[in-house]
């Protein structure tokens, strides 16, 4: 397919150009890079019309179903949803081992709805590199809702929450240990926190409820325009998805009044330029012809305590800048 035909069929939301679109976007080869950027600039009058919400949560709260009851919710009332799932990458393919696919069947088959599921590969947080871009090829093809689903471990909730409007936080409906077992860290990124399968215990569900309000109140906002409510939900009954989406649009509405949704925008495509920027650096480094010959004694080194990490470190930016022998 031709770039110029590859762009007019994504723009007029052609689901064959869209795959295509995105497999240029995550090519590593020179030449699909060339081509992927400039299929980007192109698009990029078209985007930036849509809700960009991060959802995250620990293995087993039921992040897939949460979002295909969810985005069935949307596609019903006139939406298209975008479905970015970031696979953990297998470490022997390195393709996405989770097939998030198979499990939102209902979603996958909705014309109004896009699932693209991508391996996290060694990206850092386990957030695949060009994430960012995928998003804005799916508004630029009319997708008014994009979900990123994280991994649910490391660093990856910090990654995306920099890069959505909204970030989500689903906990499951028990309380006691599993509140206590909560990283501050990712509370305190959350606009919102959702206790999915309500369903399974009322009265452990109403119990975190509380506890998760309580906790809410010590610590930080991460916007002071915007309280952090907890919600409760049972994707597997559909149950509770009017109260998200309301949830969502006020959000949008408080935050567009205080012009801090704009601001939170130029605050992603800053953090996408340095993200950019030190991968692109960093593949530069490991590829300098020196730095490479050299690296593999140099980290074997390291593993057997032979020399410091410290000292390891100096010698191979002492190689890429020239400045030793």
């Amino acid at each position: 397919m031709r770039s110029d035909e590859l762009f007019e069929k994504i723009l007029q939301g052609n689901i064959r150009a869209i795959g295509k679109g995105i497999t240029l976007i995550e090519s590593r080869r020179p030449e699909d890079v060339r081509q992927a950027s400039v299929l980007l600039d192109r698009l990029l009058p078209h985007t930036g019309n849509s809700l960009r919400i991060g959802i995250t949560g620990v293995p087993g709260v039921g992040k897939s179903t949460f979002i295909e009851s969810f985005g069935t919710y949307l596609t019903a009332r006139g939406h298209k949803v975008a479905v970015l799932a970031v696979d953990p990458s297998s470490q022997i393919t390195g393709g996405s081992i989770l097939g998030d696919k198979t499990r939102m069947e209902e979603l996958c088959r909705d014309p109004n709805a896009f699932i693209r599921p991508s391996p996290a590969g060694n990206t850092l947080g386990g957030v695949a590199r060009r994430t960012r871009e995928t998003m804005l090829l799916c508004e630029a093809a009319g997708y008014d809702v994009v979900i990123v689903e994280t991994v649910g471990v490391g660093q990856s909730e910090t990654t995306v929450a920099s890069m959505v409007d909204f970030f989500m936080l689903l906990q499951l409906a028990t309380a006691g240990d599993e509140l206590q077992g909560i990283k501050k860290g990712v509370m305190e990124l959350a606009d919102a926190i959702v206790i999915n399968k309500a369903d399974i215990d009322a009265h452990k569900t109403e119990l975190a409820r509380s506890q998760y309000l309580n906790a809410l109140h010590i610590l930080r906002p991460r916007s002071m325009q915007w309280q952090v409510p907890v919600l409760t939900t049972s994707a597997l009954k559909k149950q509770g998805m009017d109260d998200v989406w309301g949830m969502l649009e006020q959000f949008r509405s408080v935050m567009d009044e205080s012009g801090e949704f704009s601001e939170r925008r130029r605050k992603q495509a800053v953090d996408w330029m340095w993200s950019l920027l030190t991968d692109d650096l960093k593949d530069i480094f490991l590829h300098h012809p020196k730095v490479a010959e050299i690296f593999p004694q140099l980290r074997q080194a390291v593993a057997e305590g032979r020399t410091t990490p410290s000292a390891a470190s100096r010698k191979l930016l002492e190689i890429f800048r020239g400045d030793s022998s």
